[in-house]
């Protein structure tokens, strides 16, 4: 009788991070547009935002191997991080693979490390001003909640 309580309860537990990861596959295309930055020479000119998908296509006609890596851990490695979650909540795919979604997860966060790093070059030149835009806190609130549902997930 208990095992079978348990079982239910663990079931219902489950639901919140199948909505939570759910979630996911709609806010990280809203953070990919989302302004990221508001960046511009000086202060009195006015400021360009920067979104993920802005920084990247000005990537792609300049660094075409930088806009690789960066296409791979800001866009690929967190929606497929989030499908393959997605896939084990639903029981189509084994836990197995859980592991390999982490390292995912991971990659993710490096692009925000990547970001956070060329803010504070630029701001240590002087020669820019940049503000830090709601969608940085978005993409990091997405990247770190996938990484929390996979933690609870594997639990």
């Amino acid at each position: 009788m208990d095992s079978v309580l348990n079982r239910q309860i663990q079931r219902y537990g489950e639901i919140p991070l199948k909505l939570a990861n759910l979630s996911l596959l709609i806010l990280f295309p809203i953070a990919w547009f989302a302004p990221l930055l508001r960046a511009g020479l000086m202060p009195l000119f006015g400021l360009d935002e920067i979104s993920v998908l802005t920084g990247l296509q000005s990537l792609w006609g300049s660094d075409i191997p930088l806009a690789l890596v960066v296409t791979a851990l800001a866009l690929f490695a967190p929606y497929l991080k989030t499908i393959g979650l997605a896939l084990v909540h639903f029981r189509l795919a084994s836990p197995r693979i859980l592991a390999a979604l982490n390292i995912l997860g991971k990659l993710a966060m490096a692009d925000i490390f990547l970001i956070a790093l060329y803010i504070v070059i630029v701001k240590g030149v002087g020669y820019a001003t940049i503000e830090v835009a709601w969608g940085m806190y978005l993409f990091t609130a997405c990247i770190l909640a996938s990484i929390a549902i996979s933690y609870l997930t594997e639990k």
